[in-house]
């Protein structure tokens, strides 16, 4: 398992063992991490799976589609380690990955 630690806009944290091949955004919500919403149910359209990748993950990941750029555009608090948590397939690699959950998340 990979182990994924999610920080809350309060500094709450909650550590999970994520399933590789699922996204970050199914691993969420199957373990009940507050704040990753996920009403469209991934299919990259309401932007309520938004998270902050910590560095060095953030720049281990592919670039975000053009796609998802736009999405996170037109959401709140958008930093430059933005993406959406549908977008971000689990691999072994990822094990320590630190993401937070924006505060427009709650």
């Amino acid at each position: 398992m990979v182990h994924i630690r999610f920080i809350q806009a309060d500094g709450t944290a909650q550590e999970i063992e994520a399933e590789p091949g699922e996204s970050l955004m199914v691993n969420a919500k199957a373990k009940g991490v507050d704040g990753i919403v996920a009403e469209c149910g991934g299919s990259m359209v309401c932007g309520t799976c938004h998270v902050y990748v910590a560095e060095p993950w953030f720049g281990r990941l592919p670039a975000p589609s053009d796609m998802e750029v736009d999405i996170l555009d037109y959401g709140l608090h958008r930093s430059p380690q933005s993406r959406l948590s549908c977008q971000i397939g689990v691999t072994e690699a990822m094990d320590g990955m630190v993401v937070e959950v924006p505060v427009s998340q709650r």
